[in-house]
């Protein structure tokens, strides 16, 4: 039933990253945060719209989610993302307290220009320095979050390279 439930939620993280289009070079990232069965927030990547380098997916429905709540801490919510987390996403994970995090395509799955250009392991970076309760799973929905973003190869022009 988990696998089941965490498909379900990655499918609509998927239409979230696409709503406004689905053009690779705009990092069409999409974020959905569950807690108790409910959608708490369903956020996509922002940052050129609002002119803001932290209008990731992750950090819009993270704040999101807590207005809903009233509280800055989500406990026992689940964050689902089409695109493993950076590490400001993952930081913000942690302070938020989810307590799992479900993404879909993996660094190795996507062009570079993505992450952090040294590929600090921030996954793992969580997992030794901060908190032993938070659950970090990869891999939901895979290869459909993957076909989102510019591929390993792919020869992306250096105009659309966000990151690199």
């Amino acid at each position: 039933m988990g696998a089941l439930l965490d498909e379900k939620w990655m499918r609509l993280a998927l239409e979230t990253a696409v709503r406004d289009g689905s053009d690779p070079s705009k990092s069409p990232i999409g974020c959905v945060i569950v807690l108790d069965g409910s959608v708490l927030a369903a956020e996509r990547n922002r940052t050129e719209e609002l002119n803001d380098a932290t209008a990731h997916a992750e950090i819009m429905a993270i704040r999101k989610a807590g207005e809903k709540l009233g509280d800055m801490e989500l406990r026992g919510a689940t964050l689902y993302s089409t695109l493993q987390p950076c590490g400001m996403c993952t930081m913000a994970s942690v302070w938020s307290k989810v307590g799992r995090v479900v993404y879909g395509a993996e660094r190795e799955d996507v062009h570079r220009m993505y992450f952090e250009a040294k590929h600090v392991d921030t996954i793992g970076f969580v997992h030794a320095a901060y908190r032993e309760d938070i659950e970090i799973e990869g891999g939901c929905l895979r290869a459909e979050c993957a076909a989102l973003y510019y591929g390993p190869d792919d020869p992306v022009p250096a105009d659309e390279q966000g990151n690199v």
